[in-house]
């Protein structure tokens, strides 16, 4: 089974969870832990977990959080790509951002 973190707007995301559907694992998105139901992974020996591009580690690590809860013993990370990306206020949204800073 795989729970991808990502929001259902996220066209990253949504090709995570479609790609593991595709492969014959059962998949799962989420962005919050209160999403992730105990009737998912109750019986799996094995949980994959991946986030989409603009999901924040600490969203990611509350879902590890909450898969503990739900009886997870071992967690382990996997060697691969560490990215560490900023992604920008679109244009019109640093505007509004930068008036709401106190100087």
């Amino acid at each position: 089974m795989v729970i991808v973190v990502g929001s259902p707007n996220s066209s990253n995301s949504n090709r995570l969870r479609e790609l593991a559907q595709r492969l014959g694992v059962p998949a799962y998105m989420v962005d919050a832990p209160d999403q992730v139901r105990s009737e998912w992974v109750a019986g799996k020996r094995r949980i994959g977990l991946t986030a989409g591009a603009s999901a924040p580690e600490a969203l990611a690590q509350s879902i590890v959080a909450r898969l503990r809860e739900l009886g997870a013993g071992h967690v382990r990370a996997l060697p691969g790509i560490e990215e560490n990306m900023a992604f920008p206020l679109p244009r019109g949204l640093q505007t509004v951002a930068t008036a709401s800073i106190p100087a």
